[in-house]
């Protein structure tokens, strides 16, 4: 059954996150003043990324709101009990740093121009639908999606399939009809794969490290077209991982 539509993760897959994150984390900790009291900025930042993945955890696994796990973080990170005002207050001073430094990798918009005329697209996200809509228009891309889901409003969180096949029902194609890519090879594509999807790993590193078994690896997403043209699903040769 050929490949009708594709879905998108967003973060580190069409949003260089992990730049934007330290620009403006590193921004926001100057001018808090904060840099040298967590040991100077590569201490701070990589406690912020700590406590970021430790707590987003809590929240995939259903023990936290989403706007909560963005409160405790805050909490932990500054070192003091604030309110939800105080911490909110405190999450948007960085949020308003870390969006001056927002862009899309080089190679998405050629990529989204190239399966536009072929492949319907959506985004499957686990983050909560308002940030990450508002990050999609600040982009410039968010009309290029007819459906935009995400963990925080459907209760469950990549990789487990329920999330997929949210996306699946909202597109109203059968899985196999549809490919998943996203810049985590288990959470993204063995999740996708184990749920009927075409499963792709953009491992835009170029780690080296084997594709999860199904799944298929790509470098760049030059190489996407390709891959979905080929007859991946029943034996045939392919080019990719």
């Amino acid at each position: 059954m050929p490949i009708k539509a594709v879905v998108w993760d967003i973060d580190d897959t069409l949003f260089d996150y992990a730049t934007a994150d330290t620009a403006g984390m590193s921004a926001h900790l100057a001018a808090e003043g904060l840099l040298e009291s967590h040991g100077g900025p590569e201490a701070a930042l990589t406690r912020w990324k700590d406590l970021t993945r430790r707590h987003w955890a809590r929240f995939a696994a259903g023990e936290v709101d989403f706007q909560d796990q963005r409160r405790d973080r805050v909490r932990e990170f500054v070192g003091a009990p604030l309110s939800d005002v105080q911490a909110d207050d405190w999450f948007d001073r960085y949020f308003g740093h870390y969006a001056a430094a927002w862009s899309l990798f080089p190679d998405v918009l050629p990529a989204l121009d190239a399966l536009a005329p072929h492949y319907r697209q959506a985004v499957l996200s686990n983050s909560s639908a308002v940030p990450q809509s508002h990050k999609l228009r600040s982009l410039g891309v968010h009309d290029r999606f007819e459906a935009l889901l995400c963990a925080a409003e459907l209760g469950v969180s990549k990789p487990a399939a329920e999330a997929f096949l949210a996306v699946v029902e909202a597109l109203g194609l059968a899985p196999e009809e549809i490919a998943y890519v996203g810049d985590q090879p288990e959470i993204d594509a063995r999740g996708a794969h184990e749920a009927g999807l075409l499963g792709v790993w953009l491992d835009r590193c170029d780690s080296g490290l084997p594709a999860p078994e199904g799944v298929h690896r790509i470098t760049s997403l030059g190489q996407l077209p390709a891959l979905l043209t080929a007859d991946t699903r029943f034996g045939a040769p392919s080019t990719f991982g």
